[in-house]
């Protein structure tokens, strides 16, 4: 296991998060985490003005580009650097899963249309869902990690926020264990937020830090026809992106059939995000102190 080489130092309480970033509190999804605000400057999604459903949203249909087919070329990449989409092109990612009665359902809507994603697991989650966890891998997506419980990392010492990671990784790994697939080495900071140091340990290790050009925000207690015309309207602004949804909420579930159906219609293609095969000589480990250590899986 290439984390092994971590030394914990933190045990880490808590229950599974209900998203990635709080809205005002008015509209946040009841948790037994409190949520923090994401950190803006890490983020090149905005607040976006006025939500409204989706058939109000924009004239449909509506061919932004000229792509038939909505499944599109697979991504093989090393470094988040290799990530380029072109017009036209978007990731589908989520994160904070696995849960039972959402996230098979949203596997079930990948398939109808074809399509692949990411998603970026808590290492909690995987824990408490392995037969969950496993079904996304053999079903043919991408699972990378997000720490163990969606802890800020930047809350943490350096140490403690490397060892963090490491039980996130090594947890999700552990619940793919007999499936013949491993984690991919992508990660997702928790609430976007991240320090100068845990993005170069991570880019030293190899991990490849999955961004976000659009945030669906639907961790929002709003209708799945307002998500699926917020992510929209942002997509055609940019073009393409990687976009950022949650398997754990509902609206969710219920908005991804209608979206992906527009995202066809208006000509889009989705990108299937995959490691690059790097050799036998496997990954660095990330430690907070000394030189990093060749490993391989």
């Amino acid at each position: 296991m290439l984390v092994s080489r971590f030394v914990m130092s933190l045990v880490v309480t808590g229950a599974l998060l209900g998203g990635c970033a709080k809205p005002p509190s008015t509209q946040l999804e009841v948790s037994s985490f409190s949520a923090r605000p994401v950190d803006r400057a890490v983020v090149t999604d905005t607040i976006l003005p006025g939500s409204v459903p989706i058939s109000k949203a924009q004239p449909m249909p509506m061919r932004v580009f000229s792509s038939t087919h909505l499944a599109g070329r697979t991504m093989a990449v090393a470094s988040t650097t290799d990530i380029a989409l072109r017009p036209g092109e978007v990731i589908l990612t989520f994160d904070d899963g696995p849960r039972p009665g959402r996230t098979n359902a949203i596997l079930d809507t990948l398939d109808e249309y074809g399509v692949k994603a990411t998603f970026l697991m808590l290492g909690r989650a995987a824990e408490a869902y392995p037969k969950m966890a496993q079904q996304v891998a053999l079903r043919g997506h991408t699972v990378g990690s997000h720490t163990y419980d969606h802890t800020d990392l930047t809350t943490l010492t350096r140490q403690e926020a490397l060892d963090d990671f490491a039980r996130g990784e090594r947890a999700v790994a552990a619940a793919l264990a007999g499936t013949g697939a491993a984690p991919a080495p992508f990660f997702r900071f928790p609430y976007l937020a991240q320090s100068g140091f845990l993005r170069t340990s991570m880019m030293q290790g190899n991990v490849v830090v999955l961004d976000v050009d659009i945030d669906s925000k639907d961790y929002y207690k709003d209708t799945p026809e307002t998500v699926a015309a917020r992510t929209l309207a942002r997509l055609d602004a940019r073009g393409s992106g990687i976009i950022l949804f949650h398997d754990i909420h509902a609206r969710t579930v219920a908005m991804l059939p209608g979206f992906l159906a527009e995202l066809q219609a208006r000509g889009y293609s989705v990108v299937r995000l995959a490691p690059k095969d790097t050799g036998i000589f496997g990954r660095d480990v990330i430690t907070a102190d000394g030189p990093t250590v060749r490993t391989t899986l």
